[in-house]
């Protein structure tokens, strides 16, 4: 495994320090991306110290790094969006660039930015989405609107993406917004880059895609290798970066870790170098006492694709539902919490019978339900609002007195809570939506927790979230189970669903098809056992138990 090295700012060759490793195609060849000495400070905390990158013109780089790490912030000065601290360089293909990049003039030079919120407009049908960076740059209104609607559906086509033109935004699931943001961002470096050039920067694209969608996405990025352009992949998994990268670079608190060549370094490499140390990957007790009385009954639950779903969770239990997407099992958590219209069944918890037709979320909460949805900044929290403001929602009537909510003991409540969950920055005035996708999830995580719930639905708790505070998120749940509350959790993460669970239900075409327990729980079970669900989705497939050899 080589580090990269740090190079000092030379009077003659912009590329010395960088000769060794770097993977020429030819003697002498320029990186496409050269970023050094870029540096960024924010108050009084640096959140990049120094941090030099240089991708190669055909070449797949990731940049990988724990939450906070600096990894976005980088993304971001390069699009300039932050202006870096004086000193910093950027050179594309040889030649000096702009830094700070003034607006538009990364989309001349052939860079185009998929950023974690993906730039997408609602409220507009898909056809303005991919028409709107070439309405915001060149103000050209004068659109063959029948034209434009036939490119995007070619576009569409040869990408294999089966989404009408016309569809508003805000009515698709999230995996297909991704994907229509990442498709407007490879047609931008086709067309503005020119033959054998572009730069293709994706922050964190896939954790709203399903294995299909992550599949279709690595056959998008081959084929944009395969001319001669770049892409720099910003990621948390670990096996993503291994299989579709050439090289990865590791930012840890703001400071370059090293860079690998991504088929030479195991696994343990890449978590050594982003957490610093060896990480001892969290792993549950398979078993849970057979004695333990049932918290919850879900009986012939019907939500949308889900149909006629029925089961138990036990005291203390942390049960996993997956399967292939579409196939119903996240519409279940949604529906026993009241937050989706036209849900029938029921759920049985604290001896009482709820009618899923008449259930809302506040009827939920008064008997002890608790749910995180994985819109982290939309459904789950509210990124405009304070850490301290979405932590207190549910216990707001805590701190209330004759005078009003006491924001004094909320915030002195707050920064205990942050102090638990190791939250960074434990700052309870910072806004939620200024925290990294770990930490975000850290505070979300904490707000149901601390109201001690008897059944805590998740749907999707570690997307975005890196291997390090990972671990810290499912000892939360396992010390909140060991006190009794119940654990759902809704994932198509086999790994994760593998390190937490006692028990998984396997979903496909809305029924429960199969369910795995013990020590049957394995990353590789959970996957095949989701493709054969998905295999034997159009026969009548019984409920089956993998109990422990």
């Amino acid at each position: 495994m080589t580090r990269s090295v740090k190079t000092s700012k030379p009077a003659s060759d912009p590329f010395a320090g960088l000769k060794d490793g770097l993977p020429r195609r030819t003697p002498g060849e320029a990186p496409a991306l050269y970023a050094r000495h870029v540096s960024k400070i924010f108050g009084t905390t640096k959140v990049l110290d120094d941090v030099t990158l240089a991708v190669m013109p055909g070449e797949v780089h990731g940049l990988l790094g724990a939450n906070g790490s600096g990894k976005s912030t980088f993304i971001k000065t390069i699009a300039g969006l932050h202006d870096p601290e004086p000193g910093a360089d950027l050179i594309l293909y040889g030649e000096g660039a702009p830094l700070p990049m003034p607006a538009g003039s990364a989309r001349r030079l052939g860079i185009s930015f998929v950023h974690q919120h993906l730039a997408l407009m609602p409220s507009l049908t898909v056809l303005e989405n991919m028409l709107l960076n070439d309405l915001a740059v060149e103000q050209n209104w004068n659109i063959r609107w029948g034209t434009a609607r036939r490119q995007v559906a070619e576009t569409f086509e040869r990408f294999d993406i089966h989404i009408d033109p016309m569809t508003r935004v805000a009515d698709l699931p999230q995996a297909d917004r991704a994907l229509i943001a990442i498709c407007r961002a490879f047609e931008e470096v086709r067309v503005n880059a020119g033959a054998g050039r572009g730069i293709l920067i994706l922050d964190e694209p896939t954790p709203f895609l399903p294995k299909s969608g992550v599949d279709q996405l690595f056959s998008l990025i081959r084929g944009v290798v395969a001319d001669g352009a770049s892409v720099i992949l910003v990621a948390h998994d670990i096996d993503e970066i291994r299989e579709i990268t050439d090289r990865a670079t590791i930012l840890r608190d703001g400071k370059l870790a090293g860079t690998v060549t991504s088929s030479e370094a195991s696994q343990e490499d890449f978590i050594e170098l982003i957490v610093g140390e060896k990480v001892t990957m969290f792993q549950s007790a398979r078993t849970l006492a057979a004695d333990k009385p049932v918290t919850a009954s879900v009986r012939r639950l019907n939500a949308e694709v889900a149909r006629d779903v029925s089961f138990d969770i036990r005291e203390g239990e942390i049960l996993g539902l997956t399967g292939l997407i579409g196939s119903g099992f996240n519409r279940v958590p949604d529906a026993i919490f009241g937050a989706m219209k036209g849900a029938t069944g029921a759920v049985e918890i604290g001896g009482k019978s709820l009618d899923l037709g008449h259930m809302h979320p506040a009827r939920a909460m008064d008997n002890g339900i608790a749910f995180l949805p994985s819109d982290r900044l939309g459904k789950a929290g509210v990124g405009s609002l304070s850490i301290a403001e979405n932590m207190a929602l549910p216990v707001m009537g805590d701190f209330r007195s004759l005078l009003g909510i006491d924001w004094q003991k909320i915030h002195a409540h707050v920064f205990e809570l942050g102090r638990k969950y190791d939250i960074r920055p434990n700052r309870p005035g910072q806004a939620l939506s200024s925290l990294s996708g770990g930490n975000a999830q850290k505070v979300l995580m904490a707000k149901w927790l601390q109201t001690g719930p008897k059944l805590l639905m998740l749907d999707e708790p570690t997307q975005g979230v890196d291997v390090g505070a990972r671990q810290k998120l499912f000892q939360a749940l396992d010390e909140a189970s060991r006190k009794g509350t119940s654990v759902l959790v809704a994932s198509t993460d086999a790994e994760q669903l593998a390190q937490i669970c006692h028990r998984v239900l396997v979903f496909s075409k809305g029924h429960v098809v199969s369910e795995l327990t013990g020590a049957a729980i394995t990353k590789d079970n959970i996957s095949q056992e989701t493709l054969r669900a998905h295999g034997d989705a159009g026969e009548t497939v019984p409920t089956r138990t993998q109990e422990v050899a």
